[in-house]
């Protein structure tokens, strides 16, 4: 085979011409013949068992050629590519040129890995809000674990009062004519929970179990249904039953019953070194936030539209796969949160856009720095893999790589890198309060002339929670191949 034309065809675009000579030809039809035999069927003989030969003549020689350019043009591109020396991040648009018995030439027009500069990656600044947990927030653990370890209740010889669960029937009139929704049975509601119009909870209170009564309100003026908006009503109502959430005292005999734990005082120092992991992991992730922003300020390069929306598809794809594992799909997914599919993708664009920018800058500092990982760090990087997915070692260095893993491990430790280097500033909650608030009270500058509108980024909400999490990993490296020419040519 033959590079016999390489050029940069557009901005991160280049096209190479590849020809496939005679001998290397017929091998691969000589493959595809073995390959496919079985689908030729030729008069006297039985389907699949006649000699190449026979079938050549049948159905002619040129019959080979779309199984064989198939069978041989993907390492034909893969060798033309390593030739040229470029690093795809896209599929080829792959056009064959021509076929014969001489052989065939087909062109590979391909998106590569842009020309990246970074600059000021050392010395980075970035401020860490050290803070320390409180015994109010362990005290509101300990709450949630009482609350967790509450029974309901049934109430006996008093009226309802707030807080209660009263069980009961209702309808609702309006103008004396019942209304749709307005009506359930045994319908369990804590009196004081906000669950109801304004108004209606509060007129349970001092009513017992079997009473009948009218509860008059009114509907809020911003109420979802425009019929009832602002409207009186009369709802009428029955008790049913009343229940009390009976919540146990925090005590040794608490921690017993919700932890391996003998003591409460055991308990709370487990609950307040949890909390503090916790403090001390969002202070760290707020802190490398910074950094990749002063990553990518630094960096230069016209990033590929096609790598970014990948990394969208690739994003949306994963999220996809962990609602399946919690038995939920996506269809489900979008009518609980009320969005659409076409604006829960667009939500992953900015998260993927800023994953792509820190993982091209970090290979590129990994290359200035001559960053590369040592056989240790390969083998605990496998054995971990292997560990996460429950496989053996020598399975998951089957699977993956050690190139692919390489650069995974030289972008961690250009991050690393740029981590030990930055200029960190130890910070109280009170300090970064003090600034935020001072920020907001700084007046905009005044811009010197009316712009356009700008158009509105998807809201972050529209970014599933999971995926905000990983927004500061760099995005995985991605390699493009072409599609079949054969098949392009068919298209």
């Amino acid at each position: 085979m033959e590079l016999t034309h390489f050029e940069k065809s557009g901005v991160n675009e280049c096209k190479l011409t590849v020809t496939i000579n005679a001998e290397e030809f017929e091998n691969a039809m000589a493959a595809a013949f073995k390959k496919n035999a079985k689908k030729y069927q030729v008069p006297g003989f039985r389907k699949g068992k006649a000699p190449r030969s026979f079938v050549e003549k049948y159905y002619g020689k040129s019959a080979f050629y779309q199984d064989a350019v198939n069978e041989s043009y993907g390492d034909a591109y893969e060798w033309a590519v390593a030739q040229a020396g470029i690093e795809p991040v896209d599929n080829a648009a792959i056009d064959l040129l021509s076929c014969s018995d001489d052989g065939y030439s087909f062109t590979a027009t391909v998106t590569v890995k842009p020309e990246v500069a970074v600059k000021d990656y050392k010395g980075i600044k970035a401020e860490k809000t050290i803070r320390s947990v409180d015994e109010k927030e362990v005290d509101a653990e300990v709450d949630r674990y009482r609350d967790r370890s509450s029974r309901m209740i049934d109430v006996e010889g008093r009226p309802a009062q707030l807080g209660d669960e009263a069980h009961i029937d209702f309808e609702g009139f309006k103008d004396g004519v019942p209304f749709e929704g307005g009506k359930g049975e045994h319908y369990p509601l804590t009196l004081g929970s906000g669950s109801f119009i304004p108004g209606f909870e509060e007129q349970i209170v001092g009513h017992n179990i079997g009473d009948e009564f009218d509860v008059n309100v009114t509907f809020p003026d911003d109420y979802q249904e425009e019929s009832l908006k602002g409207a009186p009503a009369l709802f009428k109502c029955k008790l049913h039953e009343l229940k009390y959430k009976e919540v146990p005292a925090a005590d040794d005999d608490l921690a017993k019953d919700v932890s391996d734990f003998d003591t409460l005082d055991e308990l709370r120092a487990d609950i307040r070194k949890h909390l503090q992991e916790h403090a001390d992991a969002e202070a760290n992730n707020e802190v490398e936030s910074q950094i990749i922003d002063g990553i990518i300020a630094g960096m230069t390069a016209e990033v590929p539209e096609c790598m970014i929306k990948n990394r969208s598809e690739e994003m949306a794809r994963d999220f996809e796969r962990r609602l399946q594992q919690s038995g939920l799909d996506l269809k489900s997914y979008l009518m609980y949160t009320g969005g659409d599919e076409k604006t829960w993708k667009e939500g992953f664009r900015v998260n993927a856009e800023r994953q792509v920018k820190v993982r091209l800058a970090l290979e590129k500092i990994a290359e200035i720095e001559k960053l590369e990982p040592t056989d240790e760090e390969f083998d605990e990087e496998y054995k971990k893999i292997a560990e996460s997915y429950k496989m053996p070692v020598d399975q998951v260095k089957t699977i993956i790589a050690k190139r692919d893993l390489g650069e995974d491990l030289r972008v961690e430790k250009a991050m690393k890198f740029v981590r030990d280097n930055a200029v960190i500033t130890e910070k109280a909650p009170e300090e970064k309060a003090e600034k935020e608030e001072k920020a907001e009270k700084k007046p905009a500058k005044k811009p010197a002339a009316k712009k356009a509108a700008k158009k509105e980024e998807p809201k972050a909400e529209e970014a599933p929670a999971e995926e905000k999490k990983e927004e500061e990993k760099p995005a995985p490296k991605k390699s493009g191949k072409g599609k079949s020419p054969a098949k392009e040519k068919a298209e």
